[in-house]
């Protein structure tokens, strides 16, 4: 098994696309990349600890290779804003890629390459690709929300806007069925 880690806004919306997939044995929700141990929802969420909500993904390489989880990652988000994703704002909903490995860093630049060079956007790929830290569960109630609470992840979803987002940059590859 490896890990992955993604930071691509609402963990909420980040689950559900890598959840479904042979190979990927778990999606955890949570917080890494800031300076304060052990923080909550509540702390993030303030926007002091420097903590981003992220996915880990544990998930076996034989099955399911990294490269196809970056595929996946780039089609969730807006790889051009640097201030958050969607209707949420502020440095702890921010896209990051936390990697594990030297090769992982090589494939998450390798890959964001050639998404800056595949005339996709047509501003600049602001992602940012770091070396993972300490990884922080999120509360019990945050996992797994789109199956715990369906109908409010649906209506917080269908407000956010990254639906409209994928089906206007990635409409021929999305895979987002919401």
């Amino acid at each position: 098994m490896e890990k992955a880690t993604f930071a691509g806004g609402c963990f909420w919306c980040m689950v559900k696309p890598f959840d479904q997939w042979e190979g990927i044995e778990k999606v955890t929700s949570g917080y890494m990349g800031g300076h304060v141990e052990n923080p909550t929802y509540e702390d993030v969420k303030r926007g002091d600890t420097g903590h981003v909500e992220v996915v880990e993904i544990e998930f076996n390489p034989e099955i399911f290779s990294y490269e196809k989880l970056l595929d996946i990652y780039w089609m969730q988000i807006d790889p051009t804003d640097a201030g958050g994703q969607f209707h949420d704002r502020g440095e702890s909903y921010k896209t990051v890629i936390f990697t594990h490995s030297d090769e992982q860093y090589a494939a998450a630049m390798q890959s964001k390459q050639n998404l800056a060079e595949s005339g996709r956007f047509k501003k600049p790929i602001v992602t940012e690709i770091k070396q993972a830290e300490t990884f922080w569960p999120a509360e019990g109630y945050h996992q797994d929300y789109y199956k715990k609470e369906e109908s409010h992840y649906q209506e917080d979803r269908a407000k956010s806007g990254r639906d409209e987002f994928i089906d206007a940059h990635w409409k021929e590859k999305a895979n987002h069925s919401e």
